[in-house]
């Protein structure tokens, strides 16, 4: 028996990113602010991170809000309607609800609707998780145009109390358009993960942990002081990290990544115009340009001084600033590369819009 041959879509043999777009809330939070919280100071968070301030959504602003900002702007600088994306895909640990998907509610808030929609779970690299799963749908045929978009309500995660993360996190949302090019605009992506340190960037509590609780509560008795503990945690889980553990591995193994990413793209670190790492500690982006020998013509991203990290949204939203800032730098080519809680990575080298 014959088999009818199946019909496939046109291919794109080349991608591009067509537009870039942001949202930073209007509520800044400086180093003093923080410090009412901790025992610490200005001096010491600037030291020791480069941060100086960052911006926090307030009660009424949610993920979602904060991603239709970033891909409004992203729309427009792409000269792309809604209607015409082929696919919606939101990078975020942030989005309140395990389902259904930040996406799905901004691809209907857009107009975009009834194009796929779907949620990304990998935090500081979920926007190049993000790149590298639109650069494969529109190379395939499955979209013409696709909307990544990296959005993080790091706020409602954070104990103001705790030291070893909270002052480091902000709130916004970063968006590009993804669409075909006559020529490479978005490199092979490099792109992975070493779950063996799985703890080493976490929550205090889960799901399960308010189940449990729960069950043992229907079953009687009153629960003490450090299971009431527990139970505030599971209700209300916050973000915790092993620092010194996050930054020898991005130190160390990130900067062979962020090699891996060069190497693909068949180019050299003289062939940058930019370097747009997660803008996770200025001494790890520091030191990740000493390891790549950058030449000083390679402008460096730094947004984490004014917007601190922002995870999924931290490559999007260092972009548009480091575009607005240079404009020179439209057409030049700029190697990005997220890391984070899993612990995943990501890395490509991309051609700015």
């Amino acid at each position: 028996m014959s088999v009818p041959t199946l019909k496939q879509a046109p291919l794109h043999e080349n991608t591009r990113i067509m537009g870039v777009g942001a949202y930073r809330p209007d509520v800044i939070v400086t180093n003093d602010d923080v410090c009412q919280w901790i025992d610490s100071s200005d001096e010491w968070i600037r030291q020791r991170t480069g941060i100086i301030t960052r911006h926090r959504a307030p009660a009424d602003i949610s993920v979602i809000d904060m991603a239709e900002g970033a891909a409004r702007e992203a729309l427009q600088k792409a000269g792309i309607e809604a209607s015409q994306l082929g696919a919606v895909i939101v990078s975020t640990v942030t989005h309140p609800y395990a389902t259904p998907s930040a996406a799905a509610s901004l691809a209907d808030r857009l107009g975009a609707t009834p194009a796929p929609a779907f949620d990304i779970s990998a935090a500081c690299a979920g926007y190049c998780y993000g790149i590298a799963q639109a650069d494969a749908l529109v190379r395939s045929g499955a979209a013409n145009y696709v909307l990544v978009v990296g959005a993080e309500k790091l706020s409602d995660v954070i104990d103001n109390t705790e030291r070893t993360i909270s002052f480091l996190l902000g709130d916004g949302a970063g968006a590009v358009v993804i669409g075909p090019s006559d020529t490479p605009g978005i490199g092979p992506s490099v792109w992975g993960s070493d779950g063996s340190k799985w703890d080493a960037i976490g929550m205090t509590g889960s799901m399960l942990d308010l189940r449990e609780l729960a069950t043992a509560g229907k079953q009687g008795g009153a629960l003490s002081a450090e299971e009431a503990a527990v139970t505030d945690a599971a209700v209300w889980p916050t973000l915790r990290q092993d620092g010194q553990t996050v930054f020898r591995w991005a130190v160390w193994e990130m900067a062979k990544v962020a090699q891996q990413a060069l190497d693909a793209a068949g180019i050299s670190a003289g062939d940058l115009a930019a370097f747009i790492p997660h803008q996770a500690n200025m001494r790890i982006i520091d030191e990740m340009a000493k390891k790549l020998k950058l030449p000083e013509t390679v402008i460096i991203a730094r947004d984490i001084a004014d917007a601190g990290n922002t995870s999924a949204a931290s490559i999007p939203l260092a972009t548009h600033r480091l575009l607005q800032e240079n404009p020179q730098l439209s057409g030049g080519l700029a190697l990005q590369i997220g890391f984070g809680a899993g612990l995943v990575f990501g890395a490509q080298v991309i051609v700015l819009p």
